[in-house]
């Protein structure tokens, strides 16, 4: 099914707010959650919903919590997001290294401890928009460790991603390379799962460590994992995910001792750039604008429609689901009315909202 996008942030925002969360808290998960929907990743989008009630419910996630700021040294700043809705934590902490940033052409802020901060990119485009260059390392503590380091035939840690965005120029928009360090994201092996369909080639293994095409084997036990993207290379970046962000930042490497059923953690080491630091900004848009151009320029190969940069496929997702809406399948929806019944808004009511 197709649901409009404000029929379905409403939803998502009237779904937040029954399970405990404030007016202003509601707002940011369900646009965040439909931004990410609209970017065409649905692994991040309003099918978190159940996972983040559930949360709510096991003291994991905490409605009303704030960003704390730990420790401030200068460019430096160390931010606890005390398990409060990640959503509202990151943005938090994107305004803090966006107004350090400006002060002194640089920030490296440290967040640990904040429930799941959904689409990085997310913040990735909010520096951008800001007028900044920003890179982004991300772990998570959940309930279960997903990924098989390379060589490896068991899960070792999560999908770890990793985020760059350059701001817009007057040519072109912002370019913004946001993605998981493994194959796929674990969003993406939910919804193959709850469509019954297959996985990619090369996205997963069976607990024997044998390559498979099946999700289920991502919700069965024995469980299997997924695999690293560019099997050595994404591995090394994972690996460099998981200890810039949780052990520089103080929040954890993943680990058996940070296993909770109900958790969804992220800790995420972020450095904030002027790109005029140099007082070369002009020149360093025109760069940009010059090697755009030469890059798209190159000619399609055969049933590719055009060449595009990091950022490019999420633009295209959200004109077409805006003007098509956001395709929800059968057992995300079914789930979303579950958690909709769960919190007290009722099937019937969610239902209303989306006008089924």
């Amino acid at each position: 099914m197709r649901i409009a996008a404000d029929k379905l942030v409403e939803l998502a925002e009237a779904i937040v707010g029954h399970g405990g969360a404030t007016d202003d808290e509601a707002g940011l998960v369900a646009r965040h959650l439909l931004d990410a929907n609209l970017a065409g990743h649905d692994s991040h989008g309003v099918g978190m919903l159940p996972a983040y009630m559930a949360g709510v419910r096991d003291g994991e996630l905490k409605p009303g919590a704030n960003a704390a700021v730990e420790q401030d040294r200068g460019p430096f700043l160390l931010i606890d997001g005390n398990k409060g809705f990640g959503q509202v934590i990151a943005r938090q902490a994107m305004e803090m290294g966006i107004a350090r940033a400006r002060e002194l052409g640089v920030a490296v802020v440290g967040l640990k401890n904040s429930y799941h901060i959904g689409r990085v990119g997310a913040w990735g485009e909010m520096c951008a928009e800001a007028g900044f260059i920003s890179i982004h390392y991300v772990n998570a503590h959940s309930p279960n460790s997903l990924v098989a380091p390379f060589g490896g035939s068991d899960s070792r840690f999560t999908t770890n991603p990793y985020c760059t965005a350059l701001p817009a120029t007057s040519g072109n928009p912002p370019i913004l390379l946001d993605m998981a360090t493994s194959k796929v994201a674990m969003g993406k092996v939910r919804v193959a799962f709850n469509k019954g369909v297959e996985m990619p080639p090369e996205s997963l293994i069976d607990s024997a460590g044998n390559p498979t095409n099946d999700p289920t084997v991502m919700f069965e036990e024995p469980k299997g994992a997924l695999r690293s993207m560019g099997l050595h290379k994404g591995y090394g970046l994972a690996v460099i995910c998981d200890i810039l962000a949780g052990a520089f930042t103080g929040g954890g490497t993943f680990g058996p001792d940070r296993v909770a059923q109900s958790r969804i953690v992220n800790n995420m080491l972020t450095v904030i750039i002027d790109p005029d630091a140099f007082g070369q900004r002009a020149a360093f848009e025109a760069e940009i604008d010059k090697f755009t151009d030469w890059v798209k320029a190159s000619p399609p190969a055969p049933g590719v429609e055009q060449v595009m940069v990091p950022g490019d496929p999420e633009r295209k997702s959200k004109a077409e689901r805006l003007a098509d809406g956001v395709p929800v399948d059968a057992r995300t929806w079914e789930e979303l009315l579950e958690t909709a019944d769960l919190v007290g808004l009722g099937r019937d009511t969610a239902l209303r909202i989306v006008g089924n």
